[in-house]
């Protein structure tokens, strides 16, 4: 079973993108966050075409939204709320093998990293804390469970392209890394895609539009992430981070990240 997450950036601004993604990488499940539509006026049909024909979205208009796109039917599953907020950001469902995959947009926080000044760095901090209290109380390391989206944090000195250089910069503070720890730490759950790629290794999921040639200055980050219970490394099979498609137009400063998992 392939899982592909990708951060889209506007799924109906860049479903042209997801075609040639699908055509490239072939996920059996494609997880979506940033969708940025009412569940109303998601592009169903336009899945359906390209062979997805199980759908669950989670999304509002303009801002955030989550959706898991599948060629294998699921069960079950819902929505889930943190922060006292309904800002679709998480989206779970039950694959077939006992599999329950959860599909995160954590909140990016903003520009300073200090919350008691930054309501978003705030929000981002409260969300992970809850994140990792809820999976610690309401699942088990035994479970087989998935993780993936746009984790918004850079936890490694190698996913950043300079570790001292963004020791301030939100995605990469001390503190984020630390609540990542914890989060990561609530299941045991193993970094799928640092099981295939060395952690010495450096390796950058996002750019930003900022940059205005992203491959010559590279100064990226590793934000989006694919996580497994531990009963579930032994099934890993594979991971893979598509960074050309950073040059594709119009793209999103986020690339598909894809892991196979032995169903």
């Amino acid at each position: 079973m392939r899982i592909t997450t990708w951060n889209i950036n506007s799924v109906r601004i860049r479903l042209d993108l997801i075609r040639q993604l699908v055509k490239q990488a072939k996920p059996d499940v494609l997880c979506l966050q940033e969708t940025k539509v009412p569940n109303d006026l998601f592009p169903h049909q336009a899945f359906a075409d390209m062979g997805f024909a199980h759908r669950m979205v989670h999304g509002m208009k303009g801002y955030n939204g989550v959706a898991i796109l599948s060629r294998i039917p699921f069960s079950g599953g819902e929505p889930l709320h943190r922060c006292g907020k309904e800002d679709c950001r998480h989206l779970y469902a039950r694959l077939p093998g006992g599999i329950e995959l959860h599909n995160l947009y954590i909140p990016a926080g903003g520009d300073i990293p200090d919350p008691k000044v930054n309501e978003k760095f705030a929000h981002k901090l409260q969300f992970v804390d809850e994140l990792g209290d809820w999976f610690k109380d309401a699942r088990k390391k035994k479970q087989k469970l998935v993780a993936v989206g746009d984790f918004n944090i850079a936890p490694l000195e190698t996913d950043v392209w300079s570790h001292k250089q963004l020791l301030d910069v939100v995605s990469h503070t001390p503190i984020e890394v630390e609540k990542f720890g914890r989060m990561q730490a609530s299941l045991d759950w193993v970094d799928a895609v640092r099981h295939f790629i060395p952690p010495e290794e450096k390796l950058f999921t996002w750019w930003s539009y900022r940059n205005r040639d992203w491959k010559i200055s590279d100064r990226g980050r590793r934000l989006d992430h694919v996580w497994v219970t531990p009963v579930l490394k032994t099934s890993l099979r594979s991971a893979s981070v598509m960074r050309d498609a950073r040059d594709w137009t119009p793209g999103s400063d986020h690339v598909p990240v894809t892991v196979e998992v032995a169903a």
